[in-house]
């Protein structure tokens, strides 16, 4: 009987597409895959440490994994095993805690291990990248093109869990694509730490790859999961605008709408030049998608500060709040930043922005009532209805066909049910 592994994975894209590869070298030797939650030879349980909850998560997930695997080996990797090994290692049940610059050898790493459980070195030594990609039931895939930022936000740990930013060059990136491609997936997702800043350890742009992108075969969308303001060129926007595989749909980072919190955050931008550059996407392409994050209760955060981020989000055209609730992580600027604000008044705040998001949202979706939107269909199904997203994420629903799945189709949205679209194949 072959042996079987398991996985799960907190955070963001890029994780996901790490996960994906890591699992597909055991997939490649025999391995079987199990389901998470399933009895495994082995789990791998990939960390986040954005938040305090998603580190609270992470060992969570290490504590189920030693349940229904009493007999199995866990292995813990990701941003919160680089950051705190030895926290992750002296709970029971865990086998090999893997840093940044191991994680991909995890297969031979478990082949020859001895005594040794933590596999992490200095994040400052590390400097190679590996390619990752990840297939969403065959539909869409996540792909990294990036990894490690050299951006100092005060609140931030991901530098010191990832280390410099740093790429694979425009050419390998291409190939992944077409591997994809050749997989029958339609979408990519591009994923990174900060993939506006794409090409400083190649000599090259963010630019330049994604017109080199956009010539794949076989690759009808592209998606760019994150980028900051500041990097987000009057270029790009133009030639995503005229493109018809980049997808008019953009997740860009805000975290604050005072310029005083800005600063303290130490973001590249101020509220001026994050508003422009809102709008010149929207006026490039106004059935765009915004999806904005934003950081609540930073420390010293005061009501008026509160006020200018409610006011400067009601005014732009957006479409859906991240929003992250402030909590300080160790060893970060921001945890020795004061006045901290009150959890209850965080939740507050937190609250009236969900209430903006929701209604930003529904605006959104109602915009587009009786139009007819190109909809990519996913495997996931629920009461005879079968769902996928069109080119500007709005979630749509039609009646089942199995023929539909992972075809891109031209679909009349008739009926707003809340959260989805029930659509009309034309």
């Amino acid at each position: 009987m072959a042996k079987k592994i398991s996985y799960t994975t907190l955070g963001c894209k890029l994780n996901f597409s790490e996960s994906a590869t890591i699992v597909r070298q055991f997939i490649d030797v025999g391995y079987e895959l199990a389901p998470y939650g399933q009895p495994a030879d082995i789990t791998i349980i990939n960390t986040c440490t954005v938040t305090a909850q998603a580190e609270r998560k992470s060992k969570f997930a290490v504590k189920k994994a030693k349940k229904v695997s009493p007999a199995g080996k866990i292995v813990v990797i990701g941003c919160a095993a680089q950051l705190r090994p030895e926290n992750f290692a002296k709970i029971d049940g865990v086998d090999m805690v893997v840093g940044a610059n191991e994680k991909f050898n995890i297969f031979k790493l478990l082949e020859n291990q001895k005594n040794k459980t933590i596999y992490a070195c200095d994040i400052a030594t590390v400097n190679r990248f590996d390619n990752a990609y990840s297939i969403n039931e065959r539909t869409r895939s996540f792909l990294k093109i990036q990894d490690g930022c050299d951006y100092p936000c005060t609140y931030c740990t991901i530098p010191k869990a990832r280390g410099k930013s740093r790429n694979a060059k425009i050419s390998e990136i291409i190939t992944e694509a077409e591997i994809i491609a050749s997989q029958g997936v339609k979408e990519i997702i591009l994923t990174g730490v900060n993939i506006g800043d794409f090409g400083k350890s190649t000599n090259e742009t963010f630019f330049d790859l994604i017109k080199q992108l956009d010539k794949v075969e076989g690759i009808e969308r592209y998606r760019i999961s994150s980028i900051e303001p500041n990097l987000l060129t009057n270029e790009i926007i133009e030639f995503t605008a005229q493109s018809q595989k980049f997808m008019p749909h953009f997740h860009i980072p805000l975290q604050s709408g005072a310029d005083n919190v800005l600063k303290l955050m130490k973001r590249r931008y101020n509220t001026k030049q994050f508003a422009e550059r809102i709008n010149k996407v929207y006026s490039a392409m106004p059935d765009v998608f915004f999806g904005i994050d934003v950081i609540v209760g930073f420390p010293g955060e005061t009501d008026d500060d509160f006020k200018n981020t409610y006011n400067l989000l009601k005014s732009l055209p957006i479409s859906y709040l991240h929003l992250f609730p402030y909590s300080d992580r160790p060893g970060t600027p921001a945890s020795k930043i004061f006045p901290k604000v009150p959890s209850e008044r965080i939740k507050e705040r937190e609250n009236k922005l969900k209430q903006l998001s929701d209604e930003k949202h529904k605006n959104f979706y109602k915009k587009f009532i009786g139009t007819s939107r190109k909809v990519l269909f996913e495997k996931k199904q629920k009461n005879g209805l079968m769902f996928g997203y069109s080119d500007n994420y709005l979630r749509v629903a039609v009646e089942q066909q199995e023929k539909y799945l992972n075809q891109i189709l031209s679909v009349k949205l008739v009926d707003y049910k809340g959260d989805f679209f029930i659509g009309k194949v034309e």
